[in-house]
């Protein structure tokens, strides 16, 4: 098969397509052919040699697909040869061919293309699994968003939205923060010349917001417990601004508040198979009734996927960028 190999850790050109071995499927596994596949900061950081696959997991990179079931393992009810699926994975997603645990694949929600599919699984189970499952987010409570038009962002916002929460989002130009207003934020703050301490805290008459989703770890750590309302709850899920920092243990007491750090691509699979069976129940219902829906910045093809991930690194990127296969 047809597969982006990564020789060494670099920037965006030691990516290149090559053939490999097709994968093999064992029980439990659904081999499934791909159509597009989602590009992800995790992706970036595996690039750059900083984020290996999990101990069994593909070496390729690719954390979640679009595409149609092409065999089916043993001892798997509820999905047949030719199925359109889109699958949460560990590996492997930038491929022709992927094999993925039954239990993390989930069926295309009906309005929603193929390929646009591809946009949903990880930002979808990550969302959902730490917004809503971890930190309880309830309707009438304020979320702020870090990166807000992230893919993560842009999906964090419409569920948050959906279940009657308001929603403030940090960040870095006027256009991406129209666009999260479109989706539903009201509360903007444009980081480069905003505290958003200060703007959350303005906006909820001192009160703070009660869930903080964030991507940025140590350099944001104090103020996001500082923005935090009584009982708030921050959620770091990545530490692209560094992972050790200090922490003012008063003010969290004071507070009566928790820090919650969560990974979802090392977890096992029964972990990830509830997270799947959660997404399908609550979120796919919001997407096939137009709720939510899947934002696709770029469909690029296969071949060019050094360009998909220069588009990435370039912080322009509203929503998904998406990895066509032809």
């Amino acid at each position: 098969m047809r597969a982006v190999t990564c020789p060494e850790p670099g920037g965006p050109e030691v990516l290149a397509t090559a053939d490999v071995p097709d994968p093999a499927i064992g029980p439990g596994e659904v081999l499934i052919r791909v159509r597009a596949a989602g590009v992800n900061r995790a992706d970036v950081m595996q690039r750059m040699g900083q984020y290996p696959p999990p101990l069994g997991a593909s070496e390729l990179i690719g954390l979640e697909c679009a595409g149609v079931v092409e065999q089916v393992g043993d001892g798997i009810d509820g999905w047949q040869i030719g199925d359109q699926a889109c699958a949460l994975l560990a590996g492997g997603g930038y491929a022709e061919l992927v094999a993925v645990p039954a239990g993390q694949l989930l069926p295309v929600p009906s309005g929603v293309d193929l390929v646009d599919a591809a946009a949903l699984p990880e930002v979808a189970c990550t969302v959902w699994s730490n917004i809503f499952m971890l930190a309880g987010l309830q309707p009438g409570e304020v979320l702020l968003v870090h990166g807000g038009a992230s893919g993560i962002g842009t999906m964090a916002i419409q569920l948050a939205v959906a279940a009657g929460a308001r929603v403030a989002v940090t960040a870095g130009s006027p256009a991406r923060l129209e666009r999260c207003a479109d989706l539903g934020a009201d509360i903007l703050i444009d980081y480069k010349q905003q505290d958003f301490v200060e703007e959350v805290r303005r906006a909820t008459d001192g009160r703070g917001a009660d869930v903080v989703l964030d991507m940025l770890g140590a350099s944001y750590l104090q103020r996001n417990v500082d923005v935090l309302a009584t009982s708030g709850r921050l959620v770091i899920i990545g530490l692209q601004g560094g992972a050790a920092g200090e922490l003012d243990l008063a003010t969290l007491l004071g507070k009566r508040a928790a820090v919650l750090a969560t990974t979802l691509r090392a977890r096992p699979a029964a972990e990830k198979a509830a997270i799947v069976a959660a997404v399908q129940e609550h979120v796919w219902p919001l997407v096939e009734s137009g709720t939510v829906r899947p934002v696709v910045h770029a469909r690029i093809d296969l071949d060019e996927v050094a360009e998909a991930h220069r588009l990435l690194d370039s912080g322009e990127v509203v929503g998904k960028v998406l990895l066509t296969i032809s």
